[in-house]
């Protein structure tokens, strides 16, 4: 450490002897900087802020009627595209700089100096700022005022226009596929006129399973014919060994049970009544005048008939003939079914071949018809749907434009700091001055003391031999200081001049 202090010191020393050179250099840097900075010419810059609100209240509302667009991620885009060569092309003619542009080559030099000038901010999401920097302020502004109607407009007209052009799309999509359902439709109904009876798609099952079928009602069908065959010899041979006669007095026993049932049904009624009631309530009454009345016809009907030993039909045997009438025709409907079924069964058999082509062209036909009536479908919703947010876009604006600070320039120029620079200028001035001073003692070294005197020679000191100034030595050294002082203090003097004069003229701006 104390190597390095010595090494440091010997520099500091050894670049002291060029004071006067880093002085007069630092006079120098000074000076030029310090005029460049004057020239410099004063940049306005004019800054607007638009908050961009895209929570509207139309979107829960229409969730699921209309289309929702990504209005953030149109804003962002929007906002990446605003300074792009169009929109600066755009910008140049709305403020009149293209009027300056005589050939594209100057167009195009004018286009890219407000693309270097311009700057797009953004503080969070949803706010923005846009700036633009230029000799004229009011030039700035308008450059800033043009780029916020560009944005705004964008915001409104994008959506717009892209409903539009989906809306055609939509509809020339609709009309492709119209033709195409009508296409199919036309081409099915052809083949189903075609092949009547032949198509597995009327009953829900394919040709195998329906030809199953077809065998079990077959054997269904042969198994009730048996069973009805069976009942009809069954009731013939009753039929053979039943007494087809009976006495009138068996007739005339048969024609009164039905008076005798009646008048032993109310005559139980009637006693579950005098189980409730007395004599002299109403439906007691009632029931026992309806005895009466069944009693007297009973009478009546068998005073009328007149005594006969002759013979009559059996009812047994009369109930014989009608059940043995029934199961013949019975039979009759069983072989009829049987033989349908046969035939179907055997139609079926017979189609083996053409049948499994049928169905295969069959549910092509019926899965291309599918398809489009399902797009088709898609597509008339959709329709619906970018009508409803066309209407939704014309009407309401699903992105609302705030503008927070409208153009404004400052009364100060923006650009340059002349305050910074002055002082850059100065602090570059001093470091130029020092590294001059330490270049030369570098270029042109001393011997300082003993110790470098030594590291140099590589031999040993024996002694060392003091100077001893002058009175007139002194007086010149302590002269040359004083002047070399005033020089820098003059330097320092001029630096606070102008930081002064700067103060003063930023507060009368």
């Amino acid at each position: 450490m104390h190597e390095l202090l010595a090494q440091l010191t010997g520099y500091a020393v050894s670049a002291w002897r060029y004071r006067w050179h880093a002085l007069i250099t630092a006079w120098i840097v000074s000076i030029a900087g310090w005029t460049w900075i004057h020239f410099i010419p004063d940049r306005y810059q004019a800054t607007a802020r638009v908050y961009v609100d895209t929570q509207s209240l139309l979107k829960p509302l229409l969730a699921g009627l209309a289309v929702q667009p990504n209005t953030n991620q149109q804003v962002e885009v929007m906002a990446r595209t605003l300074i792009s060569h169009p929109n600066l092309e755009k910008v140049a003619r709305m403020t009149d700089l293209d009027l300056g542009a005589k050939t594209p080559a100057q167009m195009e030099s004018i286009v890219n100096g407000l693309s270097s000038m311009i700057k797009l901010g953004s503080i969070g999401s949803d706010d923005y700022t846009i700036s633009y920097e230029n000799k004229d302020p009011a030039l700035a502004k308008k450059v800033v005022q043009s780029l916020l109607n560009i944005f705004v407009e964008g915001g409104l007209g994008n959506n717009r226009k892209d409903i539009a052009s989906s809306q055609k799309f939509i509809e020339e999509q609709l009309k492709e596929y119209e033709a195409k359902l009508n296409d199919a439709e036309n081409a099915l109904k052809d083949f189903k006129q075609r092949n009547i009876g032949l198509m597995r798609g009327e009953t829900g099952q394919d040709y195998y399973a329906e030809l199953a079928d077809a065998k079990g009602l077959v054997d269904d069908a042969t198994l009730a014919l048996k069973e009805a065959t069976d009942r009809r010899d069954s009731l013939k041979q009753q039929l053979s060994g039943a007494d087809p006669t009976l006495m009138d007095s068996a007739s005339d026993t048969v024609a009164s049970s039905k008076y005798d049932a009646r008048i032993e049904s109310l005559n139980r009624e009637l006693d579950a009544l005098r189980l409730k009631y007395t004599e002299q309530h109403p439906d007691v009454v009632a029931t026992k005048r309806l005895i009466a009345q069944l009693e007297a016809e009973k009478t009546k009907e068998a005073s009328l008939k007149k005594p006969s030993s002759g013979m009559t039909q059996s009812p047994y045997y009369q109930q014989l003939n009608i059940s043995l009438a029934e199961a013949e025709a019975n039979v009759a409907s069983m072989r009829a079914r049987l033989s349908e079924y046969q035939s179907r069964y055997a139609q079926l058999r017979a189609a083996a071949n053409k049948l499994p082509e049928v169905d295969a062209e069959l549910s092509q036909l019926t899965r291309n018809y599918d398809v489009y009536k399902k797009n088709y479908d898609s597509l008339l919703a959709r329709r619906e749907s970018a009508q409803m947010s066309s209407a939704v876009d014309t009407k309401t604006d699903s992105v609302d434009f705030r503008i927070i600070d409208p153009p404004r320039v400052p009364l100060a120029p923006s650009f340059p700091n002349r305050p910074l620079l002055i002082s850059l200028a100065l602090l570059g001035a001093i470091a130029a001055g020092i590294a001059l001073a330490f270049l030369l003692s570098q270029i042109k070294p001393t011997v300082n003391n003993r110790i470098d005197l030594g590291s140099l020679t590589d031999l040993p000191i024996l002694g060392t031999v003091s100077m001893i100034e002058t009175h007139d030595a002194k007086v010149k050294t302590r002269k040359g200081l004083r002047t070399y002082a005033a020089a820098s203090a003059a330097l320092l003097g001029v630096y606070g001049a102008l930081m002064a004069f700067q103060l003063i003229m930023n507060k009368g701006a």
